[in-house]
């Protein structure tokens, strides 16, 4: 039988079934951090990182849960090697410089029992600044190797110049080469950590 302390609950007090209090550790062989700009104006670029950490620490009440991630960004995947390597460079990431992206969450908002807003601080570019993810609860599952799994769709917006990434070159149209608003789409697995 369950305690108030081994369930998770939202704000109306429906329990997440299967969603227990304790450390998920995010599984990146089931998980992708990636995103999508225009480039040229008429076409998206996506991209993502293969090397990254993340953690979900859930608590009781889920809007005082919380989250770490760090992203290494040398792992930048867009399937275009050269156009990885201008992304890695001072232009954009600056890589050799400042190697890792760091998010930490300051607050959860439920949207309804299965939808939250999560606002924290994204580190990138050496500029600490606020931004906002919306994510939806996937529901959870014990995986064939007996591991409890949460999954969470996350999605969100940033605007590259805000971390200093101002580099762009003017098509003949006048449009810019590169848009300065990028999307993220994070897909996550996470495992239940052993207490």
């Amino acid at each position: 039988m369950s305690t108030a302390t081994d369930v998770v609950t939202t704000p109306s007090g429906r329990t997440l079934d299967g969603l227990v209090p304790g450390v998920w550790t995010v599984d990146t062989s089931h998980s992708e951090v990636g995103f999508t700009a225009r480039h040229l104006m008429v076409s998206k670029v996506r991209g993502r990182f293969t090397d990254y950490t993340a953690t979900i620490t859930v608590a009781p009440n889920v809007l005082d849960s919380t989250v770490q991630a760090t992203v290494q960004l040398a792992s930048v995947d867009t399937r275009d090697e050269k156009r990885d390597g201008h992304l890695k460079s001072a232009d954009f990431f600056d890589v050799e410089n400042i190697p890792q992206i760091l998010f930490e969450s300051t607050s959860i908002e439920a949207l309804d029992d299965e939808e939250f807003r999560i606002t924290g601080n994204l580190t990138m570019h050496g500029i600490t600044k606020e931004i906002v993810l919306h994510a939806e609860y996937q529901g959870t599952d014990i995986d064939p190797w007996g591991g409890t799994r949460i999954g969470l769709e996350v999605t969100g917006q940033i605007n590259r110049s805000e971390w200093d990434m101002k580099f762009n070159q003017m098509l003949g149209s006048g449009n810019m080469m590169v848009a300065d608003k990028v999307k993220l789409e994070i897909d996550v697995s996470a495992v239940k950590q052993e207490a």
